[in-house]
């Protein structure tokens, strides 16, 4: 039977019979229960956007720190544990205030609706209001007009990462329907970071802005980011900047790395953030090479390489494409679950040429996976070899049985991707 913390949260997945019911109505009520704290956070940085949204507050929060500032950060889904949504000051909550927070809150909702995402959010407000620090980051769980964590009147900074499709039951079924909820967190007069986007998503994102009277601070406009032999170019109206390539692998992160420091360079930090921003920053199960671990020591036995992704949909798919095409060339093959809210053919569809095979599996533990069958046939519709297994163990045993010194990724999910780092830790 469950404890503490992970107690209180099974009863909170009793609380509304929806996982996702978008609407700020039941967050400003449990807020209000709470005594509105958040009216008390430190400047907030807010961040939406379909992709790269987490490898960018990972990069801001690396550069904040090296400047030696105090810093919140609430992410969302979790891998391993619900603790590391939530990073207070730099560490992650302790399972006293975790099960404290989660407790105040679950007793100012009483037996009232509310989702999961909405009353856990409003855990970690309540965190960071009683806790100093000098900037709070909040990533956007899903769209961003209704989001639970967009109830902050004046943050100091928005951030708007590359929008593409993906979750259009809920955000709509065109890239500007898409856009003009990310555009949501854009609040008035409070300066926008607008990272590279497509046309019919850039005009409804800078329409909202000026209806606010929002200053737009957009890639190709006011900066510009590029990589540079082996290194990267960021360059603002403030001057250049000549630095490393992210430690974070993939040509994709420099796109991140880019919004990272202008919203750093917009905070006034200097070269040295800037440096930390792209050399220090931490963000697993994104092209995470696993190099200790049962599953990692079976893979290194065999004198293969292990892989972990959590990317979920065509935009993801490209990315982790261009990743792989530009590693050595060896054998590669996928171990791939996914959400049966996904494009699965959208997102296999860019790996096709990278991939010798695929191996599907339904997510264990989670009802709303695509189940093996149905990967394997999207895998097959584009043109992937492709079969299936139980779980990781027996899909990583039968591919390095056929080719030990094979590369494997697994990924299609960070819910699957948060099974693999349990299992392997």
């Amino acid at each position: 039977m469950s404890t503490g913390s992970d107690a209180i949260l099974d009863r909170m997945m009793a609380l509304h019979p929806k996982i996702i019911d978008l609407t700020l109505d039941r967050v400003w009520r449990l807020l209000d229960a709470l005594g509105n704290p958040q009216n008390d956070l430190p400047p907030v940085i807010h961040i939406a956007g379909t992709n790269g949204k987490g490898s960018t507050q990972a990069m801001i929060r690396a550069g904040l720190e090296a400047a030696g500032h105090r810093v919140h950060a609430y992410t969302s889904p979790h891998l391993a544990r619900f603790h590391e949504r939530i990073r207070l000051a730099g560490e992650l909550i302790s399972e006293p205030d975790l099960t404290a927070h989660l407790d105040a809150c679950y007793r100012a909702n009483g037996d009232q609706d509310i989702t999961y995402f909405e009353i856990t959010t409003c855990a970690a407000i309540l965190a960071f209001a009683r806790t100093p620090a000098d900037y709070t980051l909040l990533e956007v769980g899903l769209g961003g007009r209704l989001d639970a964590t967009n109830v902050i009147d004046t943050p100091a900074l928005t951030i708007i990462t590359p929008v593409s499709m993906d979750h259009e039951a809920f955000l709509g079924d065109t890239l500007a329907k898409i856009a003009g909820e990310k555009a949501g967190i854009i609040k008035r007069r409070v300066p926008c970071i607008v990272g590279p986007q497509e046309d019919d998503g850039l005009d409804v994102i800078e329409a909202q802005a000026t209806r606010l009277g929002a200053p737009v601070l957009a890639f190709g406009q006011h900066w510009h980011a590029a990589p540079e032999r082996d290194g990267m170019i960021y360059q603002d109206e403030v001057g250049l900047l000549d630095l490393p390539r992210p430690v974070l692998p993939g040509d994709h992160q420099i796109q991140n790395a880019g919004m990272a420091l202008a919203a750093l360079r917009h905070l006034g930090c200097d070269q040295a953030a800037c440096h930390a921003a792209v050399t220090k920053a931490e963000w697993p199960a994104r092209m995470q090479r696993l190099r200790t671990g049962p599953l990692a020591d079976r893979a290194a036995k065999a004198g293969a390489e292990l892989w972990l992704d959590g990317g979920h949909n065509p935009a993801a798919g490209q990315a982790i494409a261009s990743v792989l095409h530009g590693l050595p060339r060896r054998p590669t093959y996928l171990i791939c679950g996914m959400l049966n809210t996904k494009d699965a053919r959208g997102y296999l569809a860019p790996l096709g040429a990278e991939i010798d095979g695929l191996t599907a599996l339904s997510i264990p533990g989670e009802k709303n996976t695509l189940p093996a069958a149905q990967t394997a046939k999207a895998a097959r519709d584009v043109g992937i070899d492709a079969d299936e297994a139980e779980d990781v163990h027996a899909a990583l045993e039968a591919i390095l049985t056929r080719v030990p010194h094979s590369r494997v990724l697994v990924c299609g999910s960070l819910y699957l991707a948060g099974a693999v780092l349990r299992e392997n830790g």
